[in-house]
């Protein structure tokens, strides 16, 4: 009985860390992808030396501007959220479906901006959905979720609908999340970062 206690364990445990790295997840379950200690397998892009680490059980970054990517590049459809904190006059973004490279990376940006002079705010879809009005008060915790499937996206903060669009060019397909650190004057901070890989249908 001990040693099928142990088998039993064992496989409940290596799921756990399985939704952690680069591994395929389960369709329609909730996997974490931050442990609240490390950074795991999530990294910067080659030549972009991004100062990246965990605080108080959140990831936060300083120095010039990076995006830290995550360990997979073949987000399809999913949802995908966050608990977030941006500083006064700060600017980050919760990235999807994006390349892994140097500089501002191609892909979906869902807003991370309270007070910063962009009038582009956190609840946007960057490029495509602007939102104006200011959601969060800066330093201030809260959840921004995306769900997307196929060229169908939907942005929440804290259950509100900001974004409902339907990207006629279906410009990003597949691949990393990430989230940026804008600039020297940012402090973005996140944590329990959560994905739902989802079919075609959204199920």
């Amino acid at each position: 009985m001990n040693h099928l206690r142990k088998l039993v364990t064992c496989g409940i445990f290596g799921l756990a860390i399985t939704g952690m790295g680069a591994s395929s997840t389960l369709a329609g379950e909730w996997v974490s992808l931050f442990d609240g200690q490390t950074l795991g397998d999530w990294t910067t892009a080659d030549g972009t030396p991004g100062r990246w680490k965990v605080e108080d059980g959140a990831i936060t970054s300083s120095g010039p501007a990076s995006h830290l990517f995550s360990p997979r590049s073949d987000y399809k459809n999913f949802r995908y959220r966050a608990e977030i904190k941006i500083n006064d006059k700060g600017n980050s973004g919760m990235y999807f479906r994006t390349k892994k490279g140097p500089d501002f990376p191609r892909g979906y940006e869902a807003q991370i901006n309270s007070t910063h002079r962009d009038p582009v705010k956190t609840g946007s879809l960057y490029s495509h959905v602007p939102v104006k009005e200011i959601l969060v008060s800066p330093e201030t915790w809260f959840v921004q979720e995306v769900e997307a499937v196929g060229n169908h996206i939907i942005i929440k903060v804290n259950g509100k609908t900001t974004v409902d669009y339907i990207d006629p060019k279906s410009t990003y397909t597949q691949g990393h999340f990430a989230f940026q650190h804008h600039d020297p004057t940012c402090k973005v901070a996140i944590r329990k970062i959560e994905v739902m890989e989802l079919d075609e249908k959204g199920k």
